[in-house]
C-alpha cells in the first residue's frame, strides 16, 4: 500500500526530507528552487515534509513556511528539537525548558500554529526521559504538536518514552548498508505501535545511480568526513554499488528506486523520508512505493549490501557519541 499510518493520519509511505535545500551536501540550492521543489512535490501527491530547526539554522522551515503553508491542510508537518549548532555551542539539549523554546522558534518560522509531529532529534542523557516527555505532552495538550518522536534512540529508551506516553515515530537512519535498527529498533517499533521513519534510504546518496567520485565532493559535503566515502573505503563500496546499480537496472528502476523499494519492504510501519534538490529525483523517489519488484530481488539487495559487505563506519568517531541507536560495534 501507498498509504501507511503516521502520528494518527494516513499518508504516503516516501515523504520528503527537508534537509538537502538548506544544509549538509553543499551549496545549497537557491530559495526559489528550493521553493519550487517543494510546491512541486505537495502538487505530485507528498503528504509528508520533514524538517528540523538546524537545518540550515531554522532556513529549512522558513522555506516551508514560504512554499506550502497556505496550504497546511494538505500535508503532515514534522520537525525535531534536541541538537543545538550555535557557533562553538554544539550539544544535545532536551530538557523541558529547551524543548518549549525551540517549539515556539519552529512554530514562528514554519508560519504556523502547531506541528503535526515534533522529533527529540537525539537522546539527552542528562535529562530524565519523563521530564522530555513531559515537555511534549504538555506540548500536545496544548494543542502546538499533535503527537511526539524521537530519533537515533535505542529501543530501551524507546521503551521507556512510549510507557510515559504513546510515542507516534522513531526516526532514524536505515537503508540497505545502514541495519543498526535491526539490533532491537525494527522489532520494538513494531511490538508497540510504532511508526519507522527512515531517514538517508538511499544511503546519502551512495545507492542513488549517480555518485561516483567522491573526490569531486564539495568541500562544504558532510560525506567527506563520513567513514564509508573515505578513499580508503570508496572503492570497496563503489564496487558493491555497481552491482547494486546493475540489479536495479536488470529489474527495470531505478537505484533509488530499489533502494527505497527494500526499505519499505522491512515491514507495514514503515516510512521513508529521501531529501533531494532535485524534482527530477523527487518524482523518482515518489514513484517507488507503486513500482512492482520481485521478492526475490528485494532479497538480493539485503545479501549483496549490509553490514557485513560495507566497509567503514556510518559515521565519523566525532558524531558517534551522539547517538543512541544500538551499534554493531556494540555487540560485536
Amino acid at each position: 500500500m501507498a498509504n501507511r499510518m503516521l502520528a494518527g493520519r494516513q499518508v504516503h509511505n516516501v515523504g520528503l526530507g527537508c534537509m538537502n535545500v538548506a544544509w549538509a551536501y553543499g551549496n545549497p540550492p537557491s530559495r526559489e528552487d528550493a521553493v519550487a521543489l517543494f510546491r512541486h512535490a505537495l502538487d505530485a501527491g507528498c503528504d509528508h515534509f520533514d524538517t528540523a530547526n538546524i537545518y540550515g539554522g531554522g532556513v529549512s522551515e522558513e522555506i516551508l513556511a514560504e512554499a506550502i503553508m497556505a496550504r497546511r491542510g494538505d500535508f503532515l508537518l514534522a520537525t525535531k528539537t534536541g541538537i543545538i549548532v550555535d557557533g562553538a555551542r554544539r550539544g544535545i539539549d532536551c530538557s523541558p525548558d529547551a524543548i518549549t523554546a525551540s517549539l515556539e522558534g519552529s512554530l514562528k518560522r514554519l508560519g504556523t500554529d502547531h506541528v503535526d509531529l515534533f522529533y527529540m532529534h537525539r537522546f539527552d542523557p542528562k535529562v530524565p526521559v519523563a521530564d522530555s516527555v513531559g515537555a511534549m505532552v504538555r506540548a500536545i495538550e496544548a494543542g502546538k504538536i499533535g503527537a511526539y518522536g524521537v530519533s537515533e534512540w535505542s529501543s530501551a529508551h524507546i521503551r521507556e518514552a512510549h510507557a510515559v506516553h504513546p510515542m507516534a515515530a522513531v526516526q532514524t537512519e536505515y537503508s540497505p548498508w545502514t541495519r543498526n535498527v535491526e539490533l532491537g529498533v525494527l522489532d520494538v517499533t513494531r511490538e508497540l505501535g510504532i511508526a519507522l521513519v527512515a531517514f538517508s534510504p538511499v544511503a546519502r546518496g551512495a545507492l542513488g545511480g549517480e555518485l561516483r567520485d567522491v573526490s569531486a565532493l564539495s568541500e562544504k559535503d558532510l560525506r567527506r568526513t563520513h567513514p564509508r566515502f573515505l578513499a580508503e573505503n570508496w572503492p570497496h563500496n563503489r564496487a558493491m554499488i555497481d552491482r547494486f546499480d546493475a540489479l536495479a537496472a536488470a529489474a527495470g528502476v531505478t537505484p533509488a528506486q530499489l533502494s527505497l523499494a527494500w526499505v519499505l519492504s522491512r515491514g507495514e510501519h514503515l516510512h521513508a523520508i529521501p531529501g533531494t534538490r532535485s524534482i527530477a529525483h523527487f518524482d523518482q523517489n515518489h514513484a517507488a512505493s507503486g513500482l512492482e519488484i520481485a521478492p526475490a530481488v528485494i532479497e538480493q539487495v539485503g545479501v549483496l549490501i549490509n553490514q557485513q559487505t560495507v566497509a567503514g563506519h556510518r559515521y565519523p568517531e566525532v558524531m558517534r557519541g551522539t547517538i543512541d541507536t544500538e551499534d554493531f560495534a556494540e555487540v560485536a
